[in-house]
């Protein structure tokens, strides 16, 4: 009996792929600065609105692993549909496109759910209002699994568009991380701007007062840049229709059931697969982020509580440490913004990605170690009081290391945006990986880490008085084993990549652009 032919895999487009000019990968790339500006308003603005809204502070911690979780089982997916995709719009641009209009709505809901709980029944004389806390984590949701959606498939977009060129594989990266870098600027000035909300004065209503009508005038105009942004990227990164192709072998279909245990067995046996390359490249990342984000997650702490010597709602000092560590990040992403523009030369002048990632690494760990000395300088200030009345003051010298350590922190932090993601699709390439899928499988490198640290962190600091530096110490140790990791064990890119011919199958098929004009 003869077998039934299988679901379909895609085909590339017969002709080679070319390499798209830059200005059209720099247009493609240019949506990361309509993603970050939306993170930078959430890292900003949504923890102060979430206890607005009644959900106690300890829980409002947890409302965060939604991010991490969502990319674990989302990105991945999205990926490796993206690879199979045969729209006639493309593989990747259906799902970015989707991607961006599901935020859209998120931080429709995001924004209006102090409305709509009071609507639906919400009291405003009470603490907590149960309708508009559901209605917030309803957006919130949606909100992570969309940038998810939009991420992973741009990264995949990017690698496709350079077409296995080295050089424009950096490059296109690293205009992915100089926009991060903008929208980062702009959002953090946009939410620390207190009278955003006079331009839409309607957002004002009785159950959203003046902080929850600037975020949400925050929100819109997030969403009118993501559009702008969105519409230029999807225009200007033209996609040759794949071509569907159907094998006969029965090998997609025996055994594997429904598409959902499909795509699982798919996901587990790519992984199972990966080349060595990748393996390293994953613990490379998966330590790499240990170190990242326990400075990510209380770096504003850190200048509250250690270098301010404040405490939570009692007095101004936490405060202005807050206000401080806002003023850091801002300088932070000015230096991630020049340091990605000159990502390339950094390349070229150190060697090659992998000994600058392993630099970067190294520069990271020193800086996470700073902290521990910025914090006994900040102690020793503060036991010289100006005056028998006055409380301590923070020496400008202490204020001013604290804010370089935030400013040093920008130059491998540009290069944690732009090498791995740049390694992971030579890798793929030259293994024959789904360019989607790898980028989906280094993310888990990236949110798993997110999630041990988000549980972890915070029972660790207690084990030593409840500070932040433990984290940070943990951090600048496992950043100090990537950058060994990365300059030891992790291969050299190859110099060329194999050619890809028109039978290629869906499991290692290179999308094919057209030569753009």
């Amino acid at each position: 009996m003869a077998s039934q032919p299988s679901s379909p895999s895609v085909q590339p487009h017969a002709s080679p792929p070319e390499p798209s000019p830059l200005r059209k990968i720099a247009a493609a790339a240019s949506i990361a600065a309509g993603i970050q500006f939306g993170w930078s308003i959430q890292l900003s603005l949504l923890t102060p609105y979430v206890q607005l809204l009644g959900i106690p502070h300890t829980w409002a911690a947890f409302i965060w692993l939604c991010g991490p979780i969502s990319g674990m089982l989302f990105q991945p997916i999205f990926g490796y549909h993206s690879d199979r995709c045969t729209s006639r719009f493309g593989r990747r641009r259906p799902f970015i496109a989707v991607g961006v209009l599901a935020v859209v709505i998120a931080v429709l809901l995001i924004g209006f759910a102090a409305d709509l709980g009071h609507r639906f029944g919400d009291s405003l004389d009470k603490k907590t209002r149960p309708r508009s806390v559901v209605v917030f984590v309803v957006g919130f949701w949606i909100l992570d699994v969309a940038n998810n959606m939009i991420q992973g498939p741009c990264r995949a977009l990017l690698a496709d568009l350079s077409a296995g060129d080295h050089r424009k594989t950096r490059t296109a990266n690293a205009f992915y991380s100089f926009f991060m870098a903008v929208g980062n600027v702009l959002g953090y000035a946009t939410g620390s701007y207190s009278k955003l909300h006079h331009m839409f004065p309607f957002t004002k209503t009785k159950a959203c007062d003046v902080y929850c009508a600037n975020l949400k005038s925050c929100f819109f105009v997030s969403m009118a840049l993501l559009l702008i942004l969105s519409i230029v990227a999807l225009t200007s990164a033209k996609e040759l229709r794949a071509i569907p192709s159907f094998r006969h072998d029965g090998d997609d279909t025996v055994g594997e059931g429904s598409g959902s245990l499909r795509y699982f067995k798919r996901l587990l046996g790519a992984v199972r697969e990966l080349k060595r390359p990748m393996w390293i490249l994953l613990l490379v990342t998966c330590l790499n982020w240990i170190a990242w984000f326990p400075f990510l997650l209380f770096d504003s702490d850190w200048m509250g509580r250690e270098v301010y010597g404040g405490k939570v709602g009692e007095g101004e000092a936490y405060d202005k440490g807050v206000r401080a560590g806002a003023l850091g990040l801002m300088l932070n992403s000015l230096v991630l913004l020049v340091a990605s523009l000159g990502m390339e030369v950094l390349v070229r002048g150190l060697g090659g990605m992998k000994k600058l990632w392993g630099i970067g690494n190294f520069m990271l760990a020193v800086c996470l170690a700073s902290t521990v000395l910025v914090t006994k300088l900040a102690d020793r200030s503060r036991q010289f009081p100006v005056g028998p009345d006055d409380p301590p003051r923070l020496p400008a010298g202490v204020k001013g290391a604290a804010l370089a350590v935030f400013m040093l922190l920008g130059i491998p932090l540009a290069i944690n945006y732009s090498v791995p993601f740049a390694l992971a699709a030579i890798y793929s390439s030259s293994s024959g990986t789904g360019q989607g899928l790898s980028m989906g499988v280094l993310n888990l490198a990236i949110v798993i880490p997110q999630m041990i640290v988000s549980v972890v962190s915070g029972p660790w600091d207690a084990l030593f008085g409840g500070g932040n530096l433990p984290a940070f110490v943990v951090g600048a140790t496992a950043a100090a084993a990537s950058g060994i990791l990365s300059i030891v064990l992790l291969p050299y890119p190859p110099l060329k990549l194999p050619k890809r011919t028109p039978t290629t199958t869906a499991d290692d098929a290179e999308i094919v652009t057209s030569k753009n004009n």
